[in-house]
């Protein structure tokens, strides 16, 4: 199989665990440079050396998406070390909230926007503005969720945050196609992540009983199944597709 991204460089945020890692796994089996951002200094240092043990370059950066100013860094270590920035999937995220809107803590709501939406925001302003100073422009996924399309009940704030996310995706589309930067979304359904194992832990759900409601394969997605799908969005097979949220769901959003 072709190496479809030999010698670009891609940042993934959240690289340290779940979809994250993967994604970053992947893109350097695909010929990618991966800085691995995460605020788990462990998890994401342990991301990149995988990908040095098996031959691939990486970089590892502490990056915290809540703050704007640690996002600015992140996209400037990739281009000092590395020279560009080609691909971003913007993926960290936290679980979602448990309670439904009457009963919501409007902190706990403010947290769930700043990590998994205003943070989108914040890594697509520094991303685009340093896709824009390139001869090749680039590509950018966010990383949704089936929640955005299909909501679930209660968890308000993980909902309104997802569905902003594919909001921001298709404002960014109209904004930079002309400029020659795609900008994508994916919405995974339910899958084997440790932020989901947290979460039906939370919840008391058995992973079985969970899957035969939201998958018409009446099992859990991997990891690597979500990466395929931010890889081919990466990749110039993609070519003529911007604008869009790809649902990686097992069928959820359709049934």
């Amino acid at each position: 199989m072709a190496v479809v991204l030999e010698g670009r460089v891609a940042i993934v945020t959240g690289g340290g665990k779940g979809m994250g890692e993967a994604t970053c796994l992947l893109f350097a089996e695909q010929g990618a440079k991966v800085v691995v951002a995460d605020i788990d200094r462990d998890a994401g240092e342990n991301t990149a050396e995988q990908i040095f043990e098996a031959g691939g370059e990486a970089a590892f950066i502490h990056t915290d998406v809540a703050e704007e100013a640690s996002v600015a860094a992140m996209v400037a270590f990739a281009v000092e070390r590395f020279g560009r920035l080609d691909c971003a999937v913007n993926n960290a995220a936290v679980l979602p909230d448990m309670k439904p809107l009457a009963e919501v803590d409007l902190d706990q709501f403010d947290r769930q926007l700043r990590i998994n939406l205003r943070s989108v925001a914040a890594c697509l302003k520094y991303e685009l503005r340093q896709m824009l100073t390139q001869e090749t422009r680039g590509t950018i996924v966010n990383i949704a969720s089936m929640s955005g399309i299909r909501p679930q009940p209660g968890n308000p704030a993980y909902i309104a945050a997802k569905a902003g996310v594919i909001g921001l995706t298709r404002s960014a589309s109209l904004d930079y196609a002309p400029k020659g930067i795609r900008v994508n979304g994916v919405a995974p359904g339910a899958i084997m992540t440790p932020m989901v194992e947290a979460a039906f832990a939370a919840m008391n759900v058995e992973v079985a009983d969970y899957a035969a409601m939201v998958s018409l394969f009446n099992r859990l997605g991997e990891p690597r199944e979500v990466a395929q799908a931010s890889l081919w969005l990466c990749s110039d097979a993609s070519s003529f597709v911007t604008g869009q949220t790809l649902a990686v769901d097992a069928g959820y959003t359709a049934s």
